[in-house]
């Protein structure tokens, strides 16, 4: 410990003496203007520097963010690493503000690190999802507004932060996900790109007449604006199944349109069908009694 420090460590010991013996009021208050007037000035430039080391610590992250917001970084990574950049330079300043005021940094910095220790085993599930949400962000796995099927929730990313993921389902419930069980499991990103593949099997039945039928829903397809001429659509018998044989119909659309084709096609194809006199099976089973004599 240096001078300072020492003087600091042996006015306090008087002080907490002084303060076990009622008649010493008077006494404790000349012992700490005469505290005050050695190491004052020592004290207000080490709350100057911590004043000062945080206006420019968010000046500097602030800069960050605008310099990543205008390089058209996303969102999520922007304010990530401008709340790190934050973090770090503020703790730099606080480490000069206790050496200013005559601390012992070296011991401080060791305490501070047992007791870190300590923190961490107690919080290595919280660890573990700040470690997991690093990856995230820095792989981008996926990003803000993004719909994605992570642990077994699905929905839409709202917020991606160190600790968890907060998603958005369709029937607008508020989910919440830990990092760690992410990682640790398959991610399906829906919005990852700009197109999908409509997949829809349409049965219809053995008796019924197959070009017939592809026919007209190549005609229903080729009237509908929103799907995508290329990749070219497929129409195909892609399965003989129980009860019906089973046409493929795969045509590719804008990941926006998805749903709405998606359901105008199926409505669309099943009164084209009807009115064309081409049936839609169920399952069905014949069942045979047979008489016992």
């Amino acid at each position: 410990m240096n001078e300072t420090g020492k003087a600091a460590a042996d006015a306090v010991s008087e002080i907490q003496i002084d303060l076990m013996n009622p008649d010493s009021v008077s006494k404790f208050a000349e012992d700490a203007i005469a505290y005050v007037s050695v190491h004052g000035l020592r004290i207000l430039v080490a709350i100057l520097v911590l004043l000062v080391g945080r206006l420019v610590s968010r000046q500097i992250s602030n800069v960050v963010k605008r310099v990543m917001a205008k390089a058209k970084v996303d969102d999520i990574l922007t304010s990530f690493i401008a709340t790190i950049v934050y973090y770090a330079l503020l703790s730099a300043f606080v480490v000069a503000a206790l050496g200013q005021a005559g601390i012992n940094v070296t011991s401080f910095l060791a305490v501070l690190g047992a007791a870190g220790l300590a923190i961490g085993l107690a919080l290595k599930d919280t660890l573990a999802n700040f470690a997991a949400g690093v990856m995230l962000i820095l792989f981008r796995m996926f990003k803000k507004g993004d719909y994605v099927t992570i642990a077994g929730t699905s929905g839409t990313v709202q917020e991606l932060s160190a600790f968890y993921t907060e998603l958005s389902t369709p029937d607008n419930q508020r989910v919440v996900v830990p990092n760690s069980s992410i990682l640790g499991s398959v991610i399906v990103n829906t919005s990852a790109h700009e197109t999908r593949r409509l997949d829809l099997i349409i049965g219809i039945g053995y008796e019924d007449d197959i070009e017939k039928a592809k026919s007209i829903i190549k005609s229903i397809l080729d009237a509908e604006d929103r799907l995508l001429k290329s990749p070219e659509p497929l129409i195909a018998v892609g399965n003989l199944g129980d009860s019906s044989v089973d046409i493929f119909v795969r045509p590719w659309v804008g990941k926006a349109d998805y749903w709405a084709t998606k359901f105008a096609l199926l409505e669309k194809i099943k009164i084209s069908l009807d009115e064309a006199g081409i049936s839609i099976p169920y399952p069905q089973s014949d069942v045979h009694l047979h008489k016992v004599e």
